[in-house]
């Protein structure tokens, strides 16, 4: 079993700021408006040897009127519950406040470790004012100030020093999972498609556009599978973004693209793909990213025969040239298919790992080749004398010809096409390179 660390407390202690500088990446969206991250979001970080999970939480603020803080109060109840320990987050600039009882309150009950950290303590005086904090009552109690980092050291050897060495194994096999990102557009489903896979209340599901502003990583292990899923912000186009917190989501969603290998796509069959859509195609496919094209909401569309092969037909034309990927349609709401969504990503990410011995290659390529040779150009014939692998994330193949820079793109496509008839790399962009052999 692996180890996690949950951060707790109420708003804009800097909870974010102290997740941030443990994985040393902007990975929480950091802001002085309370209430920014509303999920709670995971990182995997390591000290003195010791791997470990880290859950960035929302603000805790129990008994709200808002609707967002009554689902962060619940996100931060299931984070302490899925965590082995927990930092509560306190701030020495406003000493302890209700809020702050509230949530120690909360704590005590819990039979797991607590440490708690007072922020923002960058002087002496300052030290002076957080010795109130000891009043909490809690065993651990440490000074610190997130943006500076002083103080985190000692923290930090306290937490390390309290993991077995097996659960920091663990999390360091399941970061080597492969990772599945659901990116899309706002409201196409893509938190309802999660929780319908994982079946349990994992994201804040809500009609309001934009709920989902952090990038959200889910450890699924069901029916002998097993993976990280990411569940991202919706991705739209940049004419509404008048709101800083939307900007920063798309790159998060660009991010978790980069942190990915299967990249899943979801689309609205009644808005059927839009230009924002190939927009997020490309941009995956230049990325190298497998992907899977989910259509939801099929339950809602009037059908006849065909259907469903003549949308897949368009779809696919939109896409081309690369469009030798998985179309699925899918209904999050009925639960149509989406078992096979999960069964066609770990398909492409097979794929996507493939390597493809060099004497097969080149007896099917080389035959290809004389099928169809190049065009002659300047009077020269352009001989293809030997295909690899290369050794590379994205599947690239090398092919070493008497003249690389004279080969042009339909040939290309047609050599992409032979390899992909042969060798099942569906869903998967491949990169050809010639060179002189």
């Amino acid at each position: 079993m692996s180890y996690t660390v949950a951060i707790v407390g109420r708003p804009n202690v800097g909870k974010s700021t102290f997740f941030n500088r443990l994985l040393e990446q902007r990975k929480a969206i950091v802001d002085d408006i309370s209430g920014v991250t509303r999920d709670r979001q995971y990182g995997v970080t390591d000290w003195n040897g010791k791997s470990f999970n880290l859950i960035d939480t929302g603000g805790f603020v129990p008994r709200s009127e808002d609707i967002f803080e009554r689902e962060i109060a619940k996100q931060v109840r299931i984070a302490m519950d899925e965590a082995n320990a927990m930092v509560f987050m306190v701030d020495v600039a406003t000493g302890i406040t209700d809020l702050d009882e509230s949530m120690a309150d909360l704590l005590r009950r819990s039979k797991k470790p607590v440490y708690v950290v007072v922020n923002k303590v960058d002087n002496g005086t300052r030290e002076l004012e957080a010795t109130e904090f000891y009043s909490l009552g809690f065993d651990h109690t440490f000074f610190i100030s997130s943006i500076s980092g002083s103080g985190t050291g000692d923290l930090m050897d306290a937490i390390a020093d309290d993991i077995p060495e097996q659960a920091s194994e663990e999390t360091l096999r399941e970061d080597a999972l492969p990772k599945f990102a659901i990116i899309g557009q706002p409201n196409v489903g893509k938190s309802s498609l999660l929780n319908a896979l994982i079946g349990e209340e994992r994201t804040i599901v809500s009609d309001v556009a934009g709920t989902t502003r952090d990038t959200i990583h889910t450890h699924y292990k069901l029916f002998q599978k097993e993976f990280m899923l990411i569940d991202t912000a919706g991705i739209r186009k940049k004419s509404k973004e008048k709101d800083d917190l939307e900007f920063y989501s798309i790159i998060r969603a660009i991010r978790a693209m980069d942190e990915a290998d299967v990249c899943m796509i979801v689309l609205d069959a009644h808005k059927g793909i839009t230009a924002q859509d190939i927009t997020i195609f490309s941009l995956a496919a230049r990325k190298g990213k497998g992907i899977v094209v989910l259509v939801n909401k099929w339950d809602l569309v009037e059908k006849e025969t065909n259907t469903a092969r003549d949308y897949e037909k368009t779809l696919k034309q939109k896409l081309a040239p690369f469009n030798d990927v998985p179309v699925l349609f899918i209904s999050v709401k009925e639960k149509t298919r989406i078992f096979k969504a999960i069964e066609l990503a770990l398909e492409v990410y097979e794929n996507k790992q493939r390597r493809v011995p060099t004497a097969a290659l080149n007896e099917i390529m080389l035959k290809a080749v004389e099928k169809y040779h190049a065009p002659v150009v300047r009077g020269h014939s352009i001989k293809i004398k030997f295909i690899t692998q290369l050794p590379t994330a994205v599947p690239s193949f090398a092919f070493f010809t008497n003249f690389p820079d004279d080969i042009k793109m339909p040939y290309k496509n047609y050599l992409e096409n032979q390899l992909r008839e042969h060798f099942s790399f569906t869903g998967v962009p491949i990169r050809i390179f010639f060179r002189k052999k």
